[in-house]
């Protein structure tokens, strides 16, 4: 046995003085942990700078303390509550909070989101996301489910270190900012337009310098692929025995520069009900990015048009987050529209012309996650990635059956009531079926809504009395036909897209003649 020694008292004494050393950095060093970014996290102050649809503090259904805040889930509301913070740019937070009532959500703009279903008791949720390269707010929110009643928020907490400015990112206190900025070459309250020009269709040939002047936007029909997965698009004017008077490239590559000369867009408009796009490799996905860009180049054009359709655009089985796609077709033309809008820059314009099958039917069925159709919503993934450089998204209104809008009603085209849901939701954003993810909406300048020009070009023809009560509906809030705007008006709505001028021209401009003076008049 080995004899004791003096050791362990000494150990004893040493530990004390470490501990008290240690005690007293605590008393006096800042705690690690960042501090909560929002004031007032309990609502005991009896107020809040939280926006929301309908709420209010109260003194019951309390988590702890005295306060909590109660907002409301009606048929027609999802009793949003949001506020901004100042962040710093590619950091990392994590906001919580603690709810009760029946299918809460919570989440931050643009970034994740979760949810509880039917919560008997306070539960809490919690989220984590990282701001962007050259982001300075973020706008966390919290949320009911239509026709769900009461739920109530308490002891939330945005845990991250502190940015700087009022919360928005812009020094002016208005609370918000969205991502990107409105291109300043395109015109308000534009008047958008497809050109048949490389076929007939029935309607006529028009000569690129015979489209009137009162068309801000000229999308060319269409480019094609040589085959649906070369990615190896072309484009080429009509055969002149089908169109006799179609004019030489040279002839139309003058053309083009002198409507944009007037100020007018002209871009290349890929796909179309037969042009199938499916870049399922990388190097489909870098043919497109070069023939893309070799056609816009040889023509001199403004930018790129995205109407896919048919099959172009699909999910493979678990393909669930639209913020994260995994399906090639999709991320590889996700890929292909960031190179392109990277190597035009800020000379570049993208539009999109999605059908409703792609965008909000992803509202009730998402193609990655049900047992249905696997294209629907199949469009999401695109927008949001690309939400940034974006200019104009213009669902086709047409061509549909009906949709449910955010009021949980069906919506059938050919009438206002269908361009003010459709669009409602874009302003707005949406759950994705049954992810519990939520799409964000765009700002309201990246967003037309698109109608056939005449019977004759497609299902779903709205007559103009029915348009123009859409538009008023859209951007003042007026004559909406009882039905209640879930993103508020857009007076900056960027305007209408038709296909087409063609057909337009072949029913004597009757679309053009009716709205051109309306949007001039908004």
């Amino acid at each position: 046995m080995r004899r004791p020694t003096a050791t362990r008292p000494r150990l004893f004494a040493s530990l004390l003085a470490a501990a008290a050393v240690v005690l007293a950095g605590a008393l006096t060093a800042s705690p690690a942990q960042a501090a909560n970014l929002l004031a007032d996290p309990g609502f005991e102050s009896g107020s809040t700078t939280w926006a929301c649809d309908a709420a209010q503090v109260v003194g019951s259904s309390v988590r702890s303390g005295t306060k909590a805040l109660q907002s409301t889930a009606g048929a027609s509301s999802i009793g949003k509550c949001t506020v901004s913070v100042p962040v710093q740019p590619g950091t990392s937070y994590t906001f919580s909070a603690w709810v009760r009532g029946s299918y809460v959500y919570l989440g931050a703009t643009g970034a994740g989101s979760t949810w509880t279903s039917s919560p008997g008791q306070y539960t809490q949720l919690t989220t984590a996301f990282t701001t962007g390269a050259s982001q300075t707010s973020a706008e966390v929110y919290v949320h009911g489910w239509y026709g769900q009643g009461d739920f109530w928020i308490d002891d939330a907490v945005l845990d991250g270190p502190p940015g700087e400015g009022d919360g928005d990112g812009d020094g002016d206190g208005d609370g918000g900012e969205d991502p990107g900025t409105p291109d300043p070459r395109l015109a308000d309250n534009a008047l958008i337009g497809y050109l048949h020009t490389s076929f007939a269709n029935g309607s006529g040939y028009i000569r690129l310098d015979d489209v009137p002047a009162e068309w801000d936007v000229i999308n060319l029909a269409f480019g094609e692929p040589t085959t649906p997965t070369s990615g190896d698009i072309r484009f080429s004017l009509c055969p002149a025995a089908e169109c006799p008077n179609v004019e030489s490239k040279a002839e139309f590559i003058a053309a083009v520069d002198r409507k944009q000369a007037e100020g007018k867009q002209v871009l290349l408009s890929i796909g179309g009900q037969n042009g199938q796009v499916q870049l399922t490799t990388a190097a489909a996905r870098d043919a497109f990015v070069n023939s893309v860009s070799a056609v816009i180049d040889e023509y001199g054009l403004d930018g790129l048009d995205v109407d896919l359709e048919g099959h172009s655009l699909y999910f493979n089985a678990g393909d669930s987050d639209f913020r994260n796609p995994t399906t090639p077709v999709i991320v590889n033309l996700i890929s292909a529209l960031k190179s392109l809008t990277a190597k035009y820059g800020e000379d570049f314009t993208l539009s999109m012309a999605p059908e409703t099958f792609f965008v909000q039917v992803g509202h009730q069925f998402y193609g990655g996650t049900s047992a249905g159709d696997n294209r629907t919503g199949s469009y999401l993934p695109v927008i949001h990635a690309l939400r940034s450089e974006l200019d104009v998204l213009h669902v086709q209104d047409y061509n549909s059956g009906p949709v449910m809008g955010l009021d949980g009603q069906y919506h059938n085209m050919g009438g206002a009531d269908f361009h003010i849901a459709m669009t409602d939701m874009l302003k707005a954003g949406f759950q994705v079926a049954n992810t519990g993810q939520f799409f964000p909406g765009l700002r309201e300048d990246q967003i037309a809504f698109g109608l056939p020009a005449a019977v004759s070009a497609g299902n779903g023809y709205t007559p103009p009395a029915q348009v123009h009560q859409a538009l008023d509906c859209l951007t003042s809030g007026a004559n909406c036909g009882g039905y209640t705007l879930r993103g508020g008006p857009s007076p900056d709505l960027r305007g209408l897209m038709t296909w087409s001028i063609n057909w337009d021209r072949y029913y004597g401009w009757e679309f053009m003649d009716s709205h051109r003076p309306y949007l001039d008049g908004m």
